[in-house]
């Protein structure tokens, strides 16, 4: 919850075509972080990809976004 603002302001700081999120290190994600990715998906749509840790592609998968099409394949 405490970074979840902080990745979303990240992500909209710089003009981009493509927004690549790495969150392979992240060991944590909650509902926060869910809502700005999906606040990112829909201003990013069809140019993001979430590169995922195993325990966010978990959250997602339990939150039903296991299947969107910005999550990369395990």
């Amino acid at each position: 919850m405490a970074t979840a603002d902080t990745m979303y302001r990240t992500a909209l700081r710089e003009p981009v075509a493509h927004l690549t999120l790495d969150l392979r290190a992240v060991t944590f994600f909650d509902s926060a972080a869910i809502h700005a990715l999906v606040r990112l998906a829909q201003r990013f749509a069809g140019t993001l990809t979430v590169l995922p840790s195993r325990q966010v592609r978990r959250v997602l998968e339990i939150s039903g976004l296991g299947d969107q099409g910005w999550l990369a394949p395990a």
